[in-house]
């Protein structure tokens, strides 16, 4: 199959990380996978440099630069699919009049309904298929008025990484300057206020009043980070806190952590907390969105019942006292992970709704 991926994003988000994981898979599988994407950007350079094949348009009125690219695509040589993978994407292919040419998919992986207003609702009802990422994005987009029947899951994918080794996660610590008698907390994500950051920072006091030897590692950069080290510094818990900003190798930080927390609010899926699982780290986490489809209280992880400190202070607590709960927790959650949300798993998921999608497409065209 061959399948175009369009993506306008500049930043490193899950979202594009998704992309990636997309089209490596895809080309692995033997398909015929392409990137449409923003000159320089952070999926085009890394899309490039893993062999995925990249047309790249500039910045500059990007949505009108990629629907002039994607019209000339389809006049010359249309692939099966336009995969829209956010929402400037799928301006440019309406703009483009994809779903006229060949099978548009729109990917949806945003918390919140779509937008009342005739435009961005006809974006959405020209795409033959909305692939959600989860049930809670898919009752989002139908209560928003897009029929079911348009609407399918396609479950994010998680490369399962090797098991850890006591090498790896030494040399991981001295990265950060961690020391091996520290309990390593850690929550990776854009910092943004939904993300829930904020919360977790006001737990600290209570958590290194119980457990001094707790650290957390903060990895992501964002709006929110110099709110976040102010509040540090107010709360008094600003040297037990690595900053990490952007990191570019993120198994570095997975790598150096004990346990791992999501304090996000309202989370769609949630990719940083799937890679956590994957590695095999014990997990708690706000039990909102996405995240209660695969994290299953007491089994794969803990679900923390309020986005509120007090409850992220205990469900961190729990963790740090009872080693045997960490490592049953762990376990379970990497193994349901690598049979649910492996990257081969997102794949063929994504190739049956792709195929059904163009069915479709095609019984609806007259003869």
């Amino acid at each position: 199959m061959k399948i175009l991926y369009v993506d306008l994003e500049t930043e490193w988000r899950g979202g594009q990380s998704q992309a990636l994981e997309a089209l490596t898979g895809l080309r692995r599988h033997g398909h015929d996978a392409q990137l449409l994407a923003v000159a320089g950007g952070a999926l085009a350079q890394r899309a490039g440099a893993a062999g995925v094949p990249v047309i790249e348009i500039e910045h500059n009125r990007k949505r009108w630069r990629a629907a002039g690219a994607l019209r000339r695509i389809l006049h010359d040589a249309p692939p099966d699919v336009v995969h829209a993978n956010e929402s400037h994407a799928l301006t440019a292919a309406w703009l483009a009049r994809a779903h006229r040419r060949t099978t548009l998919v729109a990917a949806r992986r945003l918390a919140y309904p779509l937008q009342q207003n005739p435009i961005s609702l006809a974006r959405y009802r020209a795409a033959h298929r909305i692939f959600a990422i989860s049930d809670f994005v898919a009752r989002s987009v139908i209560a928003s008025g897009v029929s079911a029947q348009r609407v399918v899951i396609v479950r994010e994918g998680i490369e399962i990484p090797p098991p850890l080794n006591a090498a790896q996660r030494t040399l991981a610590r001295q990265t950060w300057n961690l020391t091996e008698d520290e309990f390593v907390l850690g929550c990776v994500g854009y910092l943004l206020p939904e993300k829930g950051q904020e919360l977790l920072v006001q737990a600290l006091p209570a958590i290194f009043a119980a457990e001094p030897r707790i650290r957390l590692l903060l990895a992501g950069d964002g709006p929110l980070r110099a709110r976040l080290e102010e509040l540090a510094v107010q709360l008094g818990v600003r040297e037990r806190i690595v900053f990490a900003g952007f990191v570019e190798r993120i198994a570095n930080v997975y790598a150096a952590l004990d346990a791992f927390v999501f304090p996000s609010l309202a989370e769609p899926s949630g990719t940083s907390l799937l890679a956590a699982m994957a590695w095999g780290l014990p997990v708690a986490a706000v039990a909102r969105g996405g995240v209660t489809e695969y994290v299953v209280d007491g089994a794969n992880g803990l679900l923390i019942p309020a986005p509120e400190p007090q409850a992220i202070a205990a469900a961190v607590l729990r963790l740090r006292g009872d080693a045997d709960l960490r490592s049953r927790l762990g376990a379970r959650a990497r193994a349901d992970i690598t049979a649910r949300y492996a990257t081969d798993v997102m794949v063929a998921r994504l190739l049956e709704a792709c195929d059904e999608a163009s069915k479709s497409r095609a019984r609806a065209i007259p003869a």
